[in-house]
């Protein structure tokens, strides 16, 4: 057999500097408050207010703790694939990747359509233009442009999404910070107890608490993805720590603080729902900021497509190196450096699943990234046994028991968002999610025996 060619060689990656890292996270993990008015309606503005304050406790600061820990640890481009790999064995790496990279599919699609749907409203309700509303194949167009846009942005790089998401994070914070400050005068002026009620009358206090925190966990997780461009940002065994450390609490305030004057402003609780922060915004600075709000929903988005295609595009390239995947995805860009295959791959893939068939596969996506995140916990722990001298220059505290525990408690939020997502939606979603699972025990042999035997494969350690 001849030997393999050598891959022609690319420009190195510029990589990301901290304050890019930051609104990566930031976008990777948040992109606003929007979406968060559902938990007020559903759980009442008291406990939508704690579950704000509590839910990083028990849910984003344990999994921020271990993707910090083995990012600096282990900063290799991968990830946490790579860290599964290391600790549990190949084949665990590769369920960690295709678990992962499976999952991204419609979760990645739905942005998209989202985007489509929210210029529809804005032409629609503020200028009066009905063409998008009116034809569902020009929304998918519309949601097709933004794919390829952002793919193109990607294609040039970790530093222009880096770039371009400071950008997206401005346009979206100011807007939100104007109208909390306009809130928050209203408070202290008229001082009420907006808090009031704490949880809805017709629903019990564990209820209320059951929905808000299931729809703030998903506000709240992705602290793991940007792990998979360790590789790409500049001294990320300080800088990730560092960006973990900035972005929580600003993720906290994002959502908190307009929570917060947006109960002040007026509008009934009760009759808050997906796009009630440009009537709040409204209601307390006038038109003008509740046209910004609802560009930012847009704005918003673009951003959360940007920076998760970073990471996300990551995995197919990483599998492809280890010979799961057709050699071509490890092609880099000649001038950027970039997996641009790979990238084109994950396109197209996003394009088919923005259809409104693929909708119904969210929750098929929950049970895929939490089997992914479990694997991730697990690896946490078998580092601290396997490789106890492994150089750790940031260390989850409390030694061994202290890693159990972080890993316990978002292991447990997990599983009773499962439990309590298939008891909603019925158990054929149930079997759905476990052909899922399974997809990847089935795929591991099969793909070894396609394509790995072709090439060596990479060092466990990358």
């Amino acid at each position: 057999m001849s030997a393999l060619p050598l891959p022609l060689a690319s420009a190195p990656r510029p990589k990301l500097t901290l304050w890019q890292l930051v609104m990566v996270f930031f976008f990777t993990v948040s992109g606003g408050a929007y979406g968060l008015e559902l938990v007020v309606s559903a759980s009442g503005p008291g406990m939508a207010l704690l579950l704000i304050l509590v839910t990083p406790l028990v849910w984003s600061l344990p999994i921020a703790l271990l993707s910090a820990e083995l990012s600096a640890a282990i900063p290799d481009e991968g990830g946490y694939y790579v860290w599964v790999k290391r600790a549990l064995g190949p084949f665990w790496g590769f369920l960690e990747g295709w678990w992962s990279w499976l999952s991204s599919f419609p979760l990645m699609a739905v942005h998209p359509v989202l985007f489509a749907e929210y210029l529809s409203a804005l032409l629609s309700e503020q200028f009066g233009v009905s063409f998008l509303a009116d034809n569902a194949w020009a929304r998918w167009l519309v949601a097709v442009a933004m794919i390829l846009a952002l793919a193109w942005l990607n294609l040039r790089g970790a530093r222009a999404v880096g770039a371009s998401s400071i950008w997206f994070g401005v346009f979206i914070l100011a807007p939100f910070a104007v109208m909390s400050l306009l809130g928050l005068l209203r408070l202290i002026q008229s001082p009420t107890p907006i808090w009031q009620p704490l949880v809805p009358p017709e629903t019990g206090l564990l209820g209320a608490f059951g929905i808000g925190l299931f729809i703030l966990m998903w506000n709240y997780a992705g602290w793991d993805a940007v792990s998979t461009i360790n590789g790409e940002v500049e001294h990320p065994q300080r800088n990730v720590p560092l960006a973990i450390a900035i972005t929580i609490p600003l993720i906290v305030l994002t959502y908190f603080l307009p929570v917060l004057a947006g109960l002040a402003g007026g509008l009934p609780w009760a009759d808050w729902s997906l796009g009630t922060f440009p009537l709040v915004a409204t209601a307390l600075g006038g038109a003008w900021l509740g046209l910004w709000l609802a560009v930012g929903a847009l704005v918003s988005r673009l951003g959360l497509f940007n920076a998760q295609l970073l990471s996300i595009s990551r995995l197919p390239f990483v599998l492809a190196e280890d010979g799961y995947l057709p050699r071509a995805i490890t092609r880099e860009h000649k001038r950027f450096g970039t997996p641009w295959v790979s990238i084109a791959v994950c396109a197209v893939i996003y394009i088919l699943f923005s259809l409104d068939a693929f909708a119904s596969l969210i929750v098929t996506c929950m049970v895929l990234y939490s089997a992914a995140l479990i694997l991730e916990c697990l690896a946490l722990i078998a580092l601290r046994l396997k490789e106890p001298n492994l150089p750790r220059p940031v260390r989850v505290p409390g030694g061994l028991a202290g890693a159990v525990l972080i890993t316990l408690l978002p292991t447990a939020v997990l599983l009773l968002a499962i439990v309590a997502t298939v008891q909603e939606v019925g158990p054929q979603m149930l079997y759905l999610s476990a052909v899922a699972v399974v997809s990847g025990p089935l795929a591991y042999p099969l793909l070894r025996a396609l394509m790995k035997r072709l090439q060596p494969a990479a060092p466990l350690g990358r």
